[in-house]
């Protein structure tokens, strides 16, 4: 879930701040699989991917909290009809924005940003060319800018399955709907009973305390 809410929120963030740099912001689809000329007729534009997880390592000493170290690509793109070098460098008019203009505004807006979720500021990494090329009468730039992340995971309990009923809220909900195997949750605590000996009585116990809890009402 932390995944998708991440990548949805890259999008919202660079809609509203690249606006008129490009004709749109979305998730990645393959775009850049389809024909060159479809994609040219897209430019300028910018795609937002999940790029995998790097690496997870152990948190505490229970191994039921996970850091997950993540990383998300955003692909940005623009075409000229001039030339090559003005596909990157852009041009006078606000028209001609140019690759370099939308990489180096990408990383402003998301560098050091969370979104207001659960995850590590976002760090900046490489930038890496997809396409440099001459398309018919179009020049053709795509570049790829990676920004590094990381989020903590739960695991379950040794033995058990996702929580029964989850709430929608709940990290669990995802499997409600699909009848996979379920655990019921932990039974609610009630009470504690307290037994104190004294080494010096025979009587056993010497004394007690019962701290009982009040279910929360639903």
């Amino acid at each position: 879930m932390i995944i998708a809410k991440t990548e949805a929120a890259i999008c919202e963030r660079l809609r509203k701040g690249l606006g008129q740099m490009v004709h749109s912001v979305e998730s990645y689809g393959g775009e850049m699989d389809g024909e060159p000329a479809e994609i040219i007729r897209q430019l300028p534009a910018a795609w937002v991917t999940f790029g995998g997880v790097l690496k997870t390592e152990n948190t505490n000493v229970t191994k039921r909290k996970y850091t997950t170290h993540g990383r998300f690509v955003v692909i940005v793109g623009d075409r000229n009809l001039r030339s090559e070098n003005a596909a990157r460098l852009g041009g006078p008019g606000f028209d001609e924005v140019g690759t370099y203009r939308l990489v180096t505004a990408v990383r402003r807006l998301l560098s050091g940003q969370d979104m207001d979720l659960p995850i590590a500021h976002l760090v900046p990494g490489r930038v890496r060319t997809l396409f440099n090329t001459q398309v018919e009468a179009a020049a053709l730039s795509v570049f790829a800018c990676e920004f590094d992340t990381k989020w903590i995971e739960h695991a379950l309990e040794n033995g058990r399955y996702p929580l029964e009923n989850a709430p929608a809220e709940h990290e669990d909900s995802l499997f409600t709907h699909y009848h996979g195997e379920m655990s019921p949750d932990d039974p609610e605590w009630l009470s504690t009973r307290l037994s104190y000996d004294l080494s010096s009585s025979p009587q056993r116990p010497d004394a007690e305390d019962i701290i009982t809890h009040e279910p929360a009402k639903r």
